[in-house]
């Protein structure tokens, strides 16, 4: 189940404005987290890495090249991405919703990836027949992870899951994370809250105006200066 995304020199961006700029980046099983101020880079990451956006240098995902701008190819070849925002179907239950994120699947397969989903997320099947708008958002972030693993992925991204949701909610999410990669999914995480993002990663990168500016164990990143340096800048480390 595991996967291994190794990256050489991406670049990406908008309308021809250049976003990030020769990424280097190997991400292996466990959980990998992805640090940085508002507008570093994080979410356009993901995106490129998802081919939604064009991108230049290279993707391969277990020694296999991703192509560019195919993101049905990169959920084929292992690869969910549970975007910033959830981007639920608001007007279809959440058993519809699962079931759509298991689009590639045989019907015996996503009837099995249905019922586990629900195991893994008791919550959701409790709520089987509710309309996805009408849940909380910590839920409707659930659903939105659950979907994700429907399409059986080795590779989950996450972009920023905690956004807008309660303390108690954040580290209920968190710990989902920590849990599906340690049953042997690889996950990228873009999270907003660092201290919480460190406490359950293995490794963590930290990203600064498009550049990768450190990385390294999620505990040593988490006692060194380097994240309050790109936060809140060169200077306020000095004292």
């Amino acid at each position: 189940m595991t996967a291994r995304l190794r990256i050489e020199g991406l670049g990406a961006g908008y309308g021809g404005f250049g976003v990030l700029r020769s990424i280097d980046l190997a991400v292996g099983p466990g959980l990998t987290v992805i640090l940085g101020p508002n507008g570093a880079g994080k979410t356009t990451l993901l995106k490129a890495l998802a081919g939604l956006i064009p991108r230049t240098g290279t993707v391969l995902l277990d020694d296999t090249l991703l192509p560019v701008k195919q993101p049905g190819v990169a959920v084929r070849r292992g690869m969910a991405l549970v975007a910033e925002g959830r981007q639920l179907f608001p007007q279809m239950t959440v058993t519809e919703n699962l079931e759509l994120g298991g689009w590639l699947a045989g019907k015996a397969e996503r009837a099995a990836r249905l019922r586990q989903a629900f195991e893994d997320f008791p919550r959701l099947a409790e709520r089987a027949h509710q309309l996805a708008g009408t849940m909380s958002g910590g839920e409707q972030q659930m659903v939105a992870v659950a979907r994700a693993l429907m399409s059986g992925p080795r590779l989950l991204m996450l972009d920023e899951p905690s956004l807008g949701l309660a303390p108690r909610m954040v580290d209920e999410l968190l710990a989902i994370a920590r849990r599906i990669a340690d049953a042997g999914t690889t996950v990228l995480l873009v999270e907003q809250n660092v201290r919480k993002a460190l406490a359950v990663a293995d490794h963590a990168h930290v990203l600064e105006r498009g550049a990768l500016v450190a990385g390294g164990p999620a505990a040593e990143l988490a006692r060194s200066d380097v994240i309050r340096q790109a936060y809140l800048g060169t200077a306020a480390a000095a004292p």
